[in-house]
């Protein structure tokens, strides 16, 4: 931990978007709750007073806050959630109800179209995820969080999501009476009750998913996912107050070089390629360029003068990351046999192999892939990441390292 950063000072988590893939989030804090057992540090607050979420990382986010009391059982509650999750418990995934919402192939590019002539109505998304809202009210106690501000075991929790209606970027914020709503260019916090509307809106996969409306200074918008357009995840951890913040991405920061004939493929892309493609730029990039970021501004802060420092707005943000070791759509491409038969079949339409050493279509899949059998691996494999990282965690937290080095 950097010499100027306080032990006291306050921790922020946040989660990022990827729909299916923050399964992976979940193994990661399951390991955190572990190491914090094995530290003796059970009597100790909330570890991460601040949250913030995106996309399904909201979701995560919100489940989390609202078990601000009990940070084991909280994790637990998530765990048991994810480790048994099914795609009817997000989507409607039966083939009628598929070709209603023109999630097929078929249905999006002729079923589609005729409802708009004969019914003067078109798809709003591939996917219904009407479902979804069940399983949030399951997992997610908001009821639950006006308390756990009052008594102090959470200062604020954060949500984002885009707005289809103007464009802005908009992160709705929760929290303690001191906290001040902050604007910049094209993005911008409000201070809300954060409701399940703002959890399915943040997690409004774009063209998947159907936009959910919030109301906006007396009037309604259509917002979206709130990866989208998001030019600086971690910001709203550092103007909620966050001197210390854990990042959990979603996917790998860096391809190794030796791997990528692995992946070369000389011949047209797929939808599913492209999509896929498409995907990642929207959830994983924009992380990957904020880290660079704040690591360049923590350098330049480095090289000032204490005494210029202590004058200035800028202050050093302790990071730690911990990101998949491995590649989601590979893990993806061994499970999306385990999909629904209507579901494998809109995407097979877009080039979407059910072969497992076939991953050139697997990154689309690994963002709807919500069965059991591929969260509980990428439950393994965050648990496994954040064990490898277990002394930077300790490090990070203030706590003594049970196990031996």
């Amino acid at each position: 931990m950097p010499k100027d950063t306080p032990p006291s000072a306050p921790i922020g988590l946040m989660l990022g978007g990827g729909g299916a893939r923050a399964a992976y989030q979940v193994g990661v804090l399951e390991a955190v709750a572990d190491i914090r057992k094995e530290a003796g540090a059970l009597n100790q607050p909330n570890p991460f007073p601040i949250i913030t979420g995106t996309s399904a990382g909201a979701i995560n986010a919100a489940a989390l806050a609202c078990g601000a009391d009990d940070f084991d059982g909280a994790v637990r509650h998530i765990v048991e959630i994810w480790k048994n999750i099914h795609a009817h418990q997000v989507y409607r995934s039966d083939r009628f109800s598929m070709l209603r919402s023109g999630a097929s192939l078929m249905g999006l590019l002729a079923l589609g179209w005729l409802r708009a002539k004969w019914q003067h109505k078109t798809p709003r998304s591939l996917l219904n995820n009407a479902p979804l809202h069940h399983l949030l009210t399951r997992m997610v106690p908001l009821e639950r969080l006006p308390q756990l501000f009052e008594q102090g075991h959470i200062q604020a929790l954060a949500v984002t999501a885009s707005s289809y209606s103007s464009g802005e970027h908009i992160t709705f914020f929760e929290g303690t009476q001191e906290l001040q709503p902050w604007v910049r260019s094209q993005r911008r916090s409000i201070r809300d009750r954060i409701t399940y509307s703002h959890l399915l809106a943040s997690s409004a996969i774009p063209f998947v998913f159907p936009a959910a409306q919030l109301a906006m200074d007396r009037h309604m918008e259509y917002f979206g996912d709130g990866s989208m357009r998001q030019s600086a995840p971690i910001a709203p951890a550092i103007h909620l107050g966050a001197t210390r913040i854990l990042v959990v991405g979603a996917g790998r920061m860096v391809e190794p070089k030796e791997e990528a004939h692995l992946h070369t493929n000389l011949s047209y892309p797929s939808l599913a390629q492209i999509a896929g493609h498409a995907m990642s730029s929207i959830f994983l990039d924009s992380l990957t360029v904020d880290l660079e970021r704040m690591r360049r501004i923590n350098q330049t802060i480095a090289l000032v003068p204490p005494e210029a420092r202590s004058a200035s707005a800028l202050h050093h943000i302790d990071l730690l990351l911990i990101s998949p070791s491995q590649r989601l759509d590979s893990i993806a491409a061994r499970h999306i046999a385990d999909l629904p038969p209507a579901v494998r079949t809109m995407l097979g339409g877009v080039g979407v192999s059910t072969k497992a050493s076939d991953v050139k279509g697997a990154a689309l899949a690994s963002y709807l892939l919500f069965e059991s059998n591929y969260t509980r691996e990428l439950m393994a494999l965050g648990y496994a990441d954040a064990q490898r990282q277990r002394s930077e965690i300790c490090t990070f937290f203030g706590w003594t390292d049970a196990l031996p080095m």
